[in-house]
């Protein structure tokens, strides 16, 4: 009876150990865990009075409510809708460190506190020198470059009486500054089997010292001068397009050429490639970020003006029409100069209205607009050196700084009728181009030098 008994457990506990086995076919599942939605900040931008705040949410598809404060000031209460989203925050202090903070409204979760600080207000102080060249017909200067303080070139067409006294009748086409002097030059290059002289419309010094011009066509360096590229001939123009007249690159082997009727050309250091623009409007100015990745271009002809965005050698209208047309509830004006620091976004100026406008590459205008009609009537060219160290030049043979909150004007620079065409500017100098009169009918070219 006791062994019954016993083999009677036995064979339960075997039976209840298999009952209690699972399926082969059964599988383990790990236990759901549910990440709660987080906020991660950082900084896209930054001014001496305004920051750019990155916001992107992590774990989450939905609206989600958020708050973002800087030193516990709320300036974006609503919904973040995209994966991230740039906020713009203004009339902030320069030279000044502030502290941001996001906040998921539904949880009150916080993001970990971002550190901004502003930039601080560059110079106005300048020391000035100003040359004219010209001695008969009339000269002007066109387009200016600049590889270091010592090393200066501005182009044009400048008529200069010969050794005898008398009227040159060729033209000088290069003014260069060696550190001490300007010296005018004549570059030539070998057009048709002939050595030719003609005047320059552009010039851009690379950030490896060579020089590139045109003169609606490009000259390249070489070994001893210069070689013009004759695009029609090549067939990479038509007889339907515009020369080249202005120049922007990164190095040697990604050149953009831009000028009248629309004409974009690209250089790669092997090939030429016409870029369509879509447009006939004359390209004024072209500028690109300093990686290359994006490259935008200005554009004006009476009645309509352009702004045009290249990426990956495609280009696209982000603007045209009327300068007394809105875009983004604003008038545009005339859009003759672009300056850029990064690929998604572009200052412009807006010449007519006296304005220098920040454009994204998403359409969109960013809010700060920095007035300078009460410097200059009306301005031709745009450069800059950082968001709080920017330049412009125009009619009345003047300049203006925005030193990243307010415009100084030179107003003892003022030359009556003169004007600047172009400028550049490069760590502690500054260079603009123009013309002024020489008597009743004309005209002198006009170099500005500043030292600060």
């Amino acid at each position: 009876m006791k062994d019954y008994i016993l083999s009677f457990v036995f064979v339960s506990l075997v039976l209840l150990n298999l009952g209690c086995k699972k399926s082969p076919t059964e599988i383990d599942k790990p236990p759901i865990i549910i990440t709660p939605p987080s906020l991660e900040l950082s900084v896209d931008g930054v001014s001496c009075t305004e920051a750019w705040i990155k916001v992107k949410k992590l774990n989450d598809t939905t609206f989600l409510p958020i708050s973002v404060k800087i030193n516990e000031k709320e300036f974006f209460h609503g919904f973040l809708a995209a994966t991230d989203t740039v906020l713009f925050i203004d009339s902030l202090t320069p030279n000044t460190t502030y502290t941001v903070k996001g906040i998921i409204l539904d949880t009150l979760q916080t993001a970990k506190e971002l550190k901004v600080t502003t930039l601080p207000t560059t110079s106005h102080n300048f020391t000035w020198q100003t040359f004219e060249f010209g001695e008969h017909s009339s000269s002007v200067l066109n387009d200016v470059a600049i590889i270091d303080e010592n090393n200066i070139w501005a182009v044009g067409e400048i008529y200069m009486n010969d050794s005898l006294g008398n009227p040159d009748p060729i033209a000088y086409n290069v003014i260069h500054w060696n550190g001490t002097k300007w010296e005018v030059n004549k570059i030539s290059v070998l057009y048709n089997g002939n050595q030719t002289v003609a005047p320059l419309e552009g010039v851009f010094a690379l950030p490896t010292g060579e020089i590139i011009f045109s003169s609606g066509l490009p000259y390249l360096p070489q070994t001893n001068g210069w070689k013009l590229y004759h695009l029609w001939d090549m067939g990479i123009l038509n007889q339907n397009d515009g020369g080249v007249t202005k120049i922007w690159g990164t190095s040697i082997n990604d050149l953009y050429f831009v000028g009248r009727k629309g004409t974009i050309v690209h250089y790669d250091g092997k090939n030429w490639q016409k870029i369509e623009s879509e447009t006939d409007v004359d390209l004024t100015d072209v500028w690109g970020s300093p990686d290359g990745a994006v490259v935008w271009v200005s554009g004006y002809m009476t009645g309509k003006t352009t702004l045009i965005k290249i990426q990956l050698n495609k280009a696209t209208k982000i603007f045209e029409g009327s300068p007394y047309t809105q875009l983004n509830g604003k008038y545009v004006g005339t859009i003759n100069s672009v300056w850029s620091k990064r690929s998604d976004r572009t200052y412009y100026l807006n010449a007519g209205w006296g304005e220098i406008n920040i454009q994204n590459s998403k359409n969109e205008e960013l809010k700060p607009r920095y007035l300078v009609n009460n410097i200059i009537e009306y301005m031709y060219r745009l450069r800059g050196l950082d968001y709080n160290d920017i330049y412009v030049a125009g009619e009345d043979g003047k300049v203006g700084h925005f030193d990243g909150q307010t415009y100084g004007g030179y107003s003892a620079l003022k030359t009556s009728n003169a004007a600047y065409y172009s400028l550049a500017v490069k760590n502690r100098t500054l260079v603009a181009v123009g013309e002024k009169p020489l008597n009743s009918y004309e005209w002198q070219a006009l170099i500005l030098l500043g030292k600060r």
